[in-house]
């Protein structure tokens, strides 16, 4: 139980290690929480430093949700899917609260990449793939996000199930912290949502309308 614990620490501190925000405060000088979503992750770090900076943000967040689930197994031992799942949710939601940061940060999806990454790399590829053509045709970063959240249970199922015939109780739990994992990221887009029901969502590249006013942290 002790080890559980450490390594379920352990990776929620993983996942709050806040790039974003610190990458942006080495460019500009600024918080990058004042503007666009008031996210921390790698979308909103485009809108205050450029895109070269959101690139390191976004392969860093997704670094660290790989690193919290080796870490999980280096804790636990020879680590389940259950405590590597656990693991990555814990990863996950230190992003969305870092405690660095009073428990403001980004909105999981690159450092949820990072975990499925090791967890069901083939189905983590599929996802990006949904991703990447929703974006194309949509030029909508949040669109994108849950379609990638969408296709990756299809994607366990189909790359780690059905394509190579194994039993389900091989792929099951995987599936499982995929759809918990995922369900946290799209409550955690629910402003996201809000904006594409009303139709005023921004497009990659299109600035907001007005910088995320600053709150108490």
């Amino acid at each position: 139980m002790a080890s559980w614990l450490i390594a379920l620490a352990a990776a929620y501190l993983i996942g709050s290690i806040p790039f974003g925000f610190l990458i942006a405060k080495a460019v500009t000088g600024e918080d990058v929480r004042t503007v666009g979503s008031g996210s921390t992750g790698a979308t909103n770090v485009v809108r205050k430093a450029g895109l070269a900076a959101g690139l390191a943000t976004y392969a860093l967040d997704v670094t660290k949700g790989a690193a919290a689930l080796w870490t999980a197994t280096y804790c636990i031992g020879s680590a389940s899917r259950q405590a590597l799942g656990a693991a990555g949710l814990a990863a996950v939601i230190g992003h969305m609260f870092p405690p660095y940061l009073g428990f403001r940060g980004g909105k999981g999806v690159a450092t949820g990449v990072g975990v499925f990454l090791v967890l069901s790399p083939l189905a983590a590829l599929l996802a990006l793939l949904a991703w990447s053509i929703t974006f194309a045709v949509t030029r909508t970063v949040s669109l994108g996000s849950l379609f990638g959240v969408l296709t990756l249970p299809l994607g366990i199922w189909v790359c780690d199930g059905w394509w190579f015939g194994y039993p389900s109780s091989v792929w099951s739990p995987t599936l499982v912290w995929a759809v918990m994992i995922g369900s946290v990221i799209i409550i955690r887009h629910s402003g996201n949502w809000q904006r594409l029901y009303h139709g005023n969502e921004a497009t990659f590249g299109q600035p907001r309308l007005g910088p995320t006013p600053p709150r108490n942290s």
